[in-house]
């Protein structure tokens, strides 16, 4: 760098107030704080000292900061000294200043989290210690850095949740913390679940931290508990992490009914004599142990006429245990078959069924035989609130159709439970389940799972396109689905195969070569259902040239966006229809330029010159874009004052009668340069004569500032008698457009 260079950028630095730093070698920026901004006809102002910024943790110490100066005295003859917070108070010691050169130095590392920013005051004194200045403020924030890791609230997260809940469902809500700057990145926290042991049954929220349930098939009888790893990270998800637990409990719901260990029990009872237990009857429930959901409940259905037998719960194992309660008589009858029901109720219902659709009848019997009461049903559980029951006969039908993608389907059953209750004193109750198996009915038609993709040109490259298609109805009426080229189109066939993969996917190929572009394919599908459903969909099928790999090769990449949108003909149409417009607009447009070139030729011949007229703004220090109300612009169109006119009425000459005149008429063109003079007298002679504006020889007031002025006029053009003292020669100093003047203006 040679000195030349040097000495400019010294010289810019020191105009900027800042002291010149050469790569290598660390200089703090040097700051006049007391030195005063120049101004003409301004109230003079301090500068104010912006925030000095360091970064936390700094290890390199002693670290410059900045050097202030005073320039009211030469150097060595001004005594600095800063006071306040990390200097003479605490934190002490943090900052110092070389008293002579005034240079603040940075002697401790800092934390941002103790202490964000530091307020000092600086001094400037003679060496006599008189004060040279006024005290300044000298602010030093500290600038965050990641140096802390985001802590979880708590170790380990609880939340609780219905089994089969619907998707999105609360579950509970994960909190951590940072300790560095909120407004940085270094806090932005990001959540995720780095692992839930199974199938991605929950999700986090990345900002809020809440966990919910996104997929359905939470089932406490597979999986009551749930343990999920979570992670927080700051720097939106790339910085520092922490890892939390959280366990999440699945809640029982009667969604299982109990079943009977064996079809029959054999038992024993001795004659002549009651208030015997006989025996046990083992059933099996997967709710909740213990919990009402897995208790079961015995009905005697058949069997025993007279009511001599009684079957009660255990609570302890679920077993109906079998007792005697009116003695028997082995000679009226020695052997008793009695029909017990763990008291669910059993049926079926096609797939969509309609709202009114009939289900079951539950028929409750009251042993209290000697005692008329009324029975009457309702709804104990029915988590789709899709079943409603008659109270009075205990008919259940459907209210509503149920959604086949319903939580609570579980393998095809839908569980209800049904209360009976009867109007004794006090009441008595019972229950009993409901299962009910929704059939699937094939009622929707399979669909390619994509309906374009792209194909090698050769019918020898490539390993063919591969097509899959869905069905939403589960089996046996979805796959294996068939695959066929539309019969409607028989030529398809003559360049196309498909051949089987596997029962829901088949490969395309080409027969023979052909051309390359989009092509559209018409596909019938059809699945195995009773009756099958079938739909005829179209494939965009994009035939390209291939490399070696069997892929489209990179120049093949225009093709293949076709699949997306236009075919080529369509494309070409469209092409066709922009370029036709284009020449229609091209001879409109050439003799609209034609006849302004005429104009500009017969009017000013000469001045074709591209001159360019702006108006620069060199130093604006008011107003702004913001600024909107700082003139009123009524003012320079109608000024008053001095002038006595009100607001909003036009001037009028005085030379001139009151009255409107005749409109002129229109003034016909110039049609050679030899006329323009005698065009433009003229207009001058139509302007003198038109009462409503001033003469043209007058002097025209642009802007109206007041009366009063000490200045003298800027123009002579009042004081001026006549066109013969005016000098039009300097005109030809402003440009070709103003040297034209001169000629028409200036002597010959």
């Amino acid at each position: 760098m040679d000195a030349a260079l040097l000495l400019a950028l010294g010289l810019l630095a020191q105009s900027l107030g800042l002291s010149l730093e050469l790569p290598g070698l660390r200089k703090p920026s040097t700051l006049y704080p007391w030195r005063r901004a120049p101004g003409l006809g301004r109230v003079r102002r301090a500068w104010v000292i912006p925030p000095i910024s360091v970064s936390e943790n700094h290890k390199r110490l002693p670290y410059p900061l900045v050097q202030i100066k005073s320039d009211k005295q030469q150097l060595g003859s001004v005594i600095y000294s800063i006071q306040g917070p990390g200097v003479d108070e605490e934190p002490r010691g943090v900052f110092s200043i070389d008293k002579f050169t005034g240079k603040v130095s940075l002697n401790a590392m800092l934390d941002r989290e103790k202490t964000d920013r530091f307020r000092l005051r600086a001094f400037a004194l003679d060496l006599g210690g008189s004060a040279l200045e006024e005290p300044t403020d000298l602010e030093i924030v500290v600038v965050d850095q990641n140096d802390n890791r985001p802590v979880f609230r708590q170790e380990v997260f609880t939340g609780r949740v219905l089994e089969g809940a619907v998707p999105g469902t609360y579950v509970t809500k994960a909190e951590a913390t940072d300790a560095d700057d909120p407004e940085t990145d270094n806090a932005a926290l990001r959540y995720s679940i780095l692992e839930q042991g199974g199938p991605q049954l929950f999700s986090i929220h990345e900002h809020t931290g809440e966990i919910r349930t996104v997929q359905v098939g939470l089932d406490r009888e597979v999986v009551a508990v749930h343990n999920l790893t979570l992670q927080v990270a700051d720097m939106s998800g790339d910085g520092l992490t922490a890892t939390a637990l959280a366990i999440i409990t699945l809640e029982d719901v009667n969604d299982n009914a109990p079943a009977f260990t064996r079809d029959e029990f054999f038992m024993e009872a001795t004659e002549a004599i009651s208030g015997v237990d006989v025996g046990r009857l083992q059933v099996e429930d997967r709710d909740l142990p213990g919990s009402p959901n897995w208790a079961a409940r015995f009905t005697i259905l058949e069997g025993d006429p007279d009511g001599q037998f009684a079957i009660r719960t255990d609570p302890r194992t679920n077993e109906g245990v079998l007792s005697v309660v009116k003695p028997l008589d082995y000679e009226s009858c020695e052997q008793y078959d009695l029909k017990v029901a763990e008291n669910p109720l059993r049926t079926s219902l096609a797939e969509g069924a309609a709202a009114g659709t009939p289900v079951a009848t539950f028929a409750a019997q009251d042993p209290d035989t000697q005692q008329l009461q009324r029975l009457s049903y309702s709804k104990d559980y029915d988590p789709e609130d899709w079943l409603q029951v008659d109270g009075a006969t205990g008919q259940v039908q459907t209210q509503r159709v149920l959604s086949p993608a319903s939580p609570f389907l579980k393998d095809g059953w839908y569980r209800a439970i049904i209360l009976v209750h009867d109007n004794a004193s006090p009441p008595c109750t019972a229950t009993g389940t409901l299962s009910i198996e929704i059939l699937e009915v094939n009622d929707h038609a399979p669909e390619l799972s994509s309906p374009s993709g792209s194909l090698c040109s050769e019918p020898d490259q490539g390993a063919g396109l591969v097509l899959g298609a869905v069905d939403e109805d589960l089996p046996p009426h979805g796959a294996p689905f068939h695959f066929q080229l539309s019969p409607r189109v028989p030529e398809l066939a003559r360049n196309w195969s498909v051949s089987q993969v596997n029962v829901s996917h088949v490969r395309l190929r080409l027969r023979h070569q052909v051309q390359e572009g989009l092509h559209r394919l018409s596909l019938l599908l059809r699945d195995s259902g009773q009756p099958p459903q079938q739909r005829e969909q179209l494939l965009n099928v994009t035939v390209c040239r291939c490399g070696q790999d069997g892929t489209c090769l990179p120049g093949a990449s225009a093709l293949r966006s076709g699949g997306a949108g236009l075919s080529l003909g369509a494309l070409v149409i469209l092409l066709a229809s922009v370029i036709l417009l284009l020449l229609l607009a091209l001879p409109v447009a050439l003799v609209a330029r034609s006849r302004q070139r005429s104009w500009d030729k017969g009017l000013l011949p000469g001045l074709q010159d591209d001159l360019r007229d702006n108006i620069l703004n060199y130093d604006e220090q008011g107003g702004g874009e913001e600024d909107q109300d700082a003139y009123d612009i009524s003012q320079l169109r109608h000024p008053t004052g001095a002038l006595g006119t009100p607001l909003g009425r036009p001037l009028l000459r005085r030379d001139a009668p009151f009255g409107q005149a005749r409109p002129p008429p229109p003034r016909l063109l110039p049609t050679s340069p030899a006329d323009i003079a005698d065009f433009i007298n003229d207009g001058l002679e139509a302007a003198d004569s038109d009462p409503s504006v001033p003469p043209y020889d007058t002097a025209l007031i642009y802007d109206y500032e007041g009366g009063g002025s000490v200045a003298g006029t800027l123009s002579s053009i009042l004081s001026s008698l006549g066109d013969e003292d005016q000098d039009y020669t300097c005109l030809r100093d402003w440009g070709p457009r103003f040297a034209r003047l001169a000629d028409l203006y200036g002597p010959p």
